[in-house]
């Protein structure tokens, strides 16, 4: 159950039973949900890092189309055009809000994930964008870029994971940010489950546990081979054999 005395308004948490935070994990829910949703995602995190903080906040509007639930932008006349600008608008209070949850929970920004699902994934991954070092990890379930990334991250790790039916985001979009992340030589990682359409199912949630408890970040390997005289390079060509 989330804690009774939130770190943050108007915001579903789970906290660690004693002792600070050692991880911070933000979970963004898709178009017409809420924080709720988010729930047994958080409980599954939650079992395998019991000494992170897991914080659900609300979209910031309620959806516009008369049905019940939240939005972080408007899906009304939606085109590929008009997608990054409706993004854009939402990121700057997004940012604000992450720092601010950083800086409650004491937790700094190489431990904070952003985990979102859908429209929260197409967030998560472009707040990473505009704000390199926000975050040491993005899991984006279902998501997509508004744009495709022209750059390099050079703090985040990307981990994308999609069901391979899913009609109202495709399987194609995360394919696409990987092919770009590979252009880009970014450090990302991608898992399709086969038979699942646009939702969370406990396969992709165990891959992204696996993912956070077994990836070793490109930068982290770049590091230690630098501690070792000409290790790097000869890494380097190796690679370009």
């Amino acid at each position: 159950m989330p804690a009774a005395a939130p770190l943050m308004p108007d915001t579903l948490q789970w906290l660690p039973a004693t002792g600070q935070p050692e991880q911070l994990m933000l979970l963004l829910h898709g178009w017409g949900a809420a924080a709720a949703d988010m729930a047994p995602l958080a409980t599954a995190l939650r079992r395998a890092f019991p000494q992170a903080a897991l914080l659900a906040p609300e979209g910031f509007e309620p959806v516009d189309s008369g049905l019940a639930g939240r939005q972080w932008f408007s899906l009304q006349d939606i085109t590929e055009a008009n997608r990054p600008g409706r993004v854009d608008s939402v990121l700057p209070r997004l940012a604000d809000w992450v720092r601010a949850a950083q800086q409650a929970s004491g937790v700094g920004p190489a431990a904070t994930a952003l985990v979102g699902f859908s429209q929260g994934a197409i967030l998560a991954l472009e707040l990473a964008q505009r704000h390199d070092g926000i975050c040491g990890r993005v899991l984006s379930f279902s998501g997509r870029y508004a744009r495709l990334p022209e750059v390099p991250l050079a703090h985040t790790t990307l981990h994308f994971f999609h069901g391979a039916t899913d009609t109202v985001i495709p399987a194609q979009q995360s394919r696409l940010a990987m092919q770009r992340m590979g252009e880009l030589h970014g450090d990302a990682t991608i898992d399709i489950a086969n038979g699942v359409g646009h939702a969370l199912p406990p396969e992709l949630v165990q891959c992204a546990v696996q993912r956070l408890q077994t990836h070793i970040p490109h930068r982290t390997w770049m590091a230690a081979m630098g501690a070792v005289p000409g290790l790097a390079q000869r890494q380097a060509g190796a690679d370009d054999d």
